[in-house]
């Protein structure tokens, strides 16, 4: 292992810039991360974190210390997305990997060849009092059809989506250009949860795959046995148990894009039980998509693609706005900060207008949000005074917090992604990322 010291660039930081409830301080703990993306803390205390990699190739998980930065280990594959600790082991989910770290630095790679090679990778590892752990895996698509916004088909052509149960399909089909093709007038023809350029047929079946995409696994701590617990969840990014070991995920909504664009689908609070569909690819918060509401600006109205559905999805405790990037989330157990029990969410904010049907959306997201856990009523928590991002003002506020974990000193802190280029809203900053801390004043 190595300290390192941060390697900070020049990001304007200044916690007033933030708006909190009344009684609360916030301050900047940590500074100069390279687009971290998930944190945890230690049996001692100590902040683990995990770099996604995504800016300088090198996923990494680290120890924050008194004197800087310890590396723990790294060259993971890119994308890191979770880092999690139990029993002094260190989880970490890249790309289609999970890999537990030893106490001794040994890595061991417990499940590889996980379905994330379209849009959404794996979430990270959280762990039930039944032994095992459990972990998201996002839809390989947008809304269940591989189109030209999905970049990944030239690289990887035979990825789709895959159902958790057989399904039997409506046979829609949809039209496109043939960008595999060299041929200018050449079009393809591709159905749903099919690779691209394959149609379908009505009543046709898609089978059921024993590592399917858009829904929630889990193993045991070895990664044996592994199995599906629920589905149908477009993206559940962060997951985490509550004091009653009741699962629950945040999932983001679909997209404004592709060959079946869904407009003004809501991001999603989800209590998580066994078994249950939660709608992909038909169904958004609990609605059909078939809703007038849901049409694109530029496009049909979304049609089933499934003949029939496994059963009526539950509706989400919480609905949270379109586009809100609702990421990592913890539970507060802590009276003196606030209400006990509440959940309080990271939401790193819409970057891309390609997803939003060409809206760029620069106010929404990019806050806390509070949800209480008695009704699931929302409520913001902390926010830039601007209502924008850093980049978009200058300011040396938020810019796309990602991950929220309270430590053990009763304090909440906050892990902010970095600093983008509001021109470039998918270029960040080198080493801007940073870990603010939220107390009772």
């Amino acid at each position: 292992m190595s300290v390192n010291e941060p390697n900070v660039t020049q990001r304007y930081l200044n916690p007033l810039d933030i708006y909190l409830l009344p009684g609360y301080a916030i301050e900047v703990f940590a500074q100069g991360l390279n687009a971290p993306i998930s944190m945890v803390f230690d049996e001692n205390g100590d902040i683990i974190v995990g770099e996604s990699g995504e800016l300088d190739g090198n996923a990494r998980v680290m120890r924050l210390t008194k004197n800087g930065y310890e590396v723990i280990a790294e060259g993971f594959n890119v994308p890191l997305t979770g880092v999690n600790i139990l029993n002094g082991d260190i989880y970490v989910t890249h790309d289609s990997v999970i890999t537990v770290i030893k106490a001794d630095g040994t890595k061991l790679n417990l499940l590889t060849g996980l379905p994330t090679k379209g849009d959404n990778k794996c979430s990270q590892v959280v762990f039930g009092t039944d032994g095992k752990m459990y972990f998201g895996i996002g839809a390989a698509t947008n809304s269940g059809v591989v189109g030209m916004d999905n970049f990944w088909v030239a690289q990887y052509p035979l990825f789709r989506d895959f159902p958790a149960e057989d399904i039997k399909l409506t046979g829609k089909n949809f039209v496109t250009y043939n960008f595999l093709s060299y041929s200018p007038n050449d079009y393809a023809f591709t159905g749903a949860f099919r690779p691209f350029g394959l149609p379908t047929s009505p009543n046709a079946m898609a089978y059921a795959s024993l590592r399917p995409t858009s829904s929630i696994l889990r193993a045991d701590l070895d990664g044996a046995n592994l199995e599906m617990y629920a589905w149908g969840i477009t993206l559940p990014y962060g997951l985490n148990f509550d004091r009653f070991n009741r699962l629950y995920t945040t999932n983001n909504g679909y997209d404004d894009r592709g060959s079946r664009p869904i407009k003004d689908s809501p991001d999603e609070f989800l209590l998580i039980k066994q078994g249950v569909w939660y709608g992909f690819p038909d169904y958004t918060a609990g609605l059909p998509v078939t809703l007038p509401q849901f049409r694109p600006d530029v496009g049909p109205q979304p049609e089933f693609l499934m003949a029939e559905h496994p059963m009526i999805p539950p509706k989400p405790l919480t609905v949270i706005e379109p586009h809100s990037g609702a990421r990592g989330f913890d539970f507060n157990y802590n009276c003196d900060f606030g209400p006990y029990g509440d959940a309080y969410v990271a939401e790193s904010g819409s970057i891309s207008p390609i997803s939003t049907g060409g809206y760029p959306l620069p106010g929404v997201g990019r806050r806390i949000l509070r949800i209480n856990m008695e009704d699931g009523s929302e409520s913001v928590f902390a926010i830039n005074r601007s209502g924008l991002g850093a980049s978009f003002t200058e300011g040396g506020g938020f810019e796309r917090p990602w991950d929220v974990v309270f430590g053990p000193d009763g304090a909440m802190y906050v892990l902010d992604y970095g600093i983008s280029i509001p021109m470039n809203p998918n270029f960040t900053l080198p080493n801007t990322g940073v870990i603010w801390k939220i107390s009772k004043s």
